[in-house]
């Protein structure tokens, strides 16, 4: 079992247990595609808690995703690499294809998730899998669509297109703690004063929380009668774009002036918007270009099967904001993102040791668990204890850049886990209150990490950081040597901030 380390004691929360169908393990083994991600992340513990034996995919490190729900199998499998897939497949009777590739340009995600679908038919009708539940997207396929919306039909079709009986679920926008377009509401109302409202925010859009699609994908696996069928899935609320950023505003009890323009430029919107909030502007693009289309049930055939009532927008908004000041966001976008961060190559795998290096340490009497506590909050809200400017610079410049800057923060402010990130960080190791490995994911022109222990001497400990920095390159080595003074001051004060705090 891999480790984690938490200052607070993380209460999963379980949507299903109100929900009055019978749950039926002795179906077989139930395999969940996109348990990474943010829905597949709240899906996995809801089967395992019903009694189902659950095998969860992911693309690779599988090992570290054990000890978050060690009540599931998990395997390595890319759709992407039909080679990977009969193996996962083997012995299931219930796929949930819960694939997307939005993070990638409008032009290869539409060819990504039709590829990565006919693989997974093909492997699926060879192993015999008797259904696939697939969560697409709401749209009206008598206008049009965006890219995103036609890609998601088309991967429907595809699908349907074997043996297995295949049930479609189609959602709008998905609301919850933790999910990109709850992230981009919020952030937008919690930093703004002004908010330009383009033409397209008059667009209908009837959302839905997070809590209703994983009751109606559990839902729909406990009963038969929906196998082969095609379901329209939303909350109660039909709201237009600028209705759903004025109840955000007035719950959060901001004053905020919004005001029309004609100006409807996406990719624009996209990247302004992508300098005020946590999500990166190639997710928000993409989000915007499904904006102009109406996406409204048409269909309400799911009420007969799962006939519990949906929670209103307003409700999901006071949940996210009441997860978010709990610190209780069990999954969030950015466990997908960016695309493939779980391919990237590790330090230990990388072809030599890296060329470049700085370390500081500093020795101190307090316990290992307490130094190794405070390692593990820095980033977020809680900032890098000193020298927070310089790090805030970094991240803006890589945001202006089309990176990911630090505004991406932390999925909780008190616990820690392997692939969590930390604003431009992910956490590539953890050995509790022993070592915090951290691999950079912003722009540059080579590979980086940065390395905590903490080492007992007996009666004093040696808390250290160590920078690690590999480029073959020579804008990578100019790049090295033109942080090299700064790294002087920055680590130096990060290590005495973690002792003083700890």
């Amino acid at each position: 079992m891999e480790p984690n380390w938490d200052g607070a004691m993380e209460e999963q929360d379980f949507f299903c247990d109100e929900l009055a169908t019978t749950p039926h393990p002795e179906t077989g083994l139930v395999l969940v595609t996109g348990a990474t991600g943010y829905v597949g992340g709240r899906l996995v513990p809801e089967l395992a808690r019903r009694g189902y034996r659950v095998r969860a995919v992911a693309r690779a490190g599988a090992a570290a995703y054990r000890s978050k729900w060690p009540g599931a199998e998990w395997v390595e499998a890319d759709a992407l690499k039909p080679e990977t897939l009969d193996a996962a497949l083997a012995g299931v009777d219930t796929a949930y294809y819960l694939i997307h590739s939005l993070t990638l340009s409008a032009r290869r995600f539409a060819a990504a998730d039709l590829q990565a679908a006919r693989n997974f038919r093909l492997a699926a009708a060879r192993q015999g899998v008797r259904r696939i539940i697939y969560l697409g997207g709401l749209g009206d396929v008598r206008g049009p669509l965006s890219p995103h919306l036609r890609s998601r039909m088309q991967v429907a079709e595809e699908l349907g297109q074997g043996p297995a009986a295949l049930t479609i679920l189609r959602a709008a926008v998905i609301i919850g703690s933790g999910s990109a377009s709850y992230e981009i509401i919020a952030g937008l109302v919690r930093r703004l004063r002004v908010i330009p409202l383009p033409p397209w925010t008059r667009t209908r859009c009837q959302p839905i929380g997070i809590r209703d699609v994983v009751k109606y994908l559990v839902g729909v696996l406990e009963v038969e009668d929906t196998a082969g069928g095609s379901f329209d899935i939303g909350g109660p609320d039909v709201l237009t774009y600028r209705d759903m950023l004025r109840a955000q505003k007035e719950i959060a009890g901001r004053r905020i002036v919004c005001f029309h323009v004609p100006f409807a430029n996406i990719s624009f919107y996209a990247y302004m918007a992508s300098l005020f909030v946590p999500v990166p502007a190639s997710v928000i693009r993409n989000l915007l270009r499904s904006i102009g289309s109406e996406v409204v049930c048409k269909e309400s055939e799911i009420r007969r099967f799962l006939p519990f009532a949906t929670i209103p927008y307003r409700e999901a908004l006071v949940r996210a904001l009441s997860r978010e000041e709990q610190d209780r966001i069990h999954t969030r976008w950015s466990d997908a993102w960016p695309p493939a961060f779980e391919l990237a190559m590790k330090l230990d795998q990388l072809p030599e040791a890296p060329q470049y290096g700085r370390a500081y340490s500093l020795e101190s009497p307090k316990p290992a668990s307490a130094l190794f506590r405070s390692v593990c909050l820095i980033g977020g809200r809680q900032g890098w204890f000193q020298s927070s400017f310089l790090w805030r610079l970094r991240g803006l410049v890589d945001r202006l850049l089309l990176g990911i800057g630090t505004a991406r923060g932390r999925r909780s402010h008190a616990s820690l886990r392997v692939h969590d990130v930390i604003d431009f960080w992910r956490v590539e190791e953890l050995v509790p209150d022993r070592k915090l490995l951290l691999r950079a994911e912003m722009k540059q022109p080579g590979k980086a990490w940065l390395e905590f222990n903490v080492e007992d001497l007996g009666d004093r400990r040696r808390l250290s950081v160590r920078a690690h920095y590999y480029a073959k390159t020579r804008p990578g080595k100019l790049y090295w040597y033109f942080f090299l003074p700064f790294h002087i001051f920055i680590f130096r004060d990060l290590i005495r901030g973690i002792e003083k705090r700890s």
